[in-house]
């Protein structure tokens, strides 16, 4: 429980402010920015708790943990433009913190209510993701985890070590969490990429090509 707690915490603290830096970008008031960083921190638990049959209303047991998180906007909101663009050039950094501590968090949480091992690795995506994808959407933008460097596969590979025993003691723990943090920042430096197939461009010629045999169409006929 202790090492459960100290995940909680850490992922509270790094979304918390993620959400709150996006909210001050996208130039929100105070309490739209205490909104996306609340949302930002406990989105991903409140979509886990949905799916592996937890009721939404435990949310509401976490005193603390919104304490902390209430603090973290609190410092995000008030400290100097200097301090914060500090902060922005870790902003990767705290998304990897975030999505380590919390898939570990959620994986634990699933092993816990002995559910199999894809209930696992979808709570660790959702508790690790799910959080970063109702900010950005609430920010008005595309979800960084589905269009940008490989982000989700890591909360479930590390979902998939906690549900197949590979990390059981404090020590084999912290060794995934830093696995994880460091295998995102990875990603980001090198920008892997997931395959993908873009029908933009030929969709939009498609469009064109039929546009314009309308047109000849239309002056052959006149």
């Amino acid at each position: 429980m202790e090492l459960f707690e100290l995940f909680s915490i850490i992922g509270t603290v790094a979304f918390a402010v993620s959400g709150a830096l996006v909210a001050m970008e996208e130039e929100y008031d105070v309490l739209g920015v205490v909104v996306l960083g609340l949302a930002t921190a406990f989105g991903g638990g409140i979509l886990r708790n949905i799916l592996i049959g937890v009721p939404v209303t435990t949310i509401w047991t976490q005193g603390p943990l919104m304490l902390v998180a209430c603090i973290s906007i609190a410092a995000a909101f008030l400290v100097p433009v200097s301090w914060i663009r500090h902060w922005k050039r870790a902003e990767a950094w705290l998304d990897a913190i975030g999505l380590g501590a919390f898939a570990i968090q959620g994986a634990l949480y699933a092993v816990k209510m002995n559910h199999p091992v894809s209930a696992v690795a979808v709570a660790a995506l959702l508790t690790g993701v799910g959080g970063g994808i109702i900010r950005d959407l609430l920010a008005g933008r595309k979800p960084v985890v589905l269009r940008d460097e490989i982000y989700a596969v890591w909360a479930i590979i590390g979902g998939l070590a906690v549900a197949f025993g590979w990390s059981k003691t404090t020590a084999e723990m912290i060794v995934l969490f830093v696995v994880i943090v460091c295998s995102r920042m990875l990603s980001v430096h090198y920008r892997w990429k997931l395959p993908r197939r873009s029908l933009k461009n030929s969709l939009f010629t498609g469009k064109t090509e039929s546009a314009e045999m309308s047109m000849k169409e239309q002056k052959a006929s006149s």
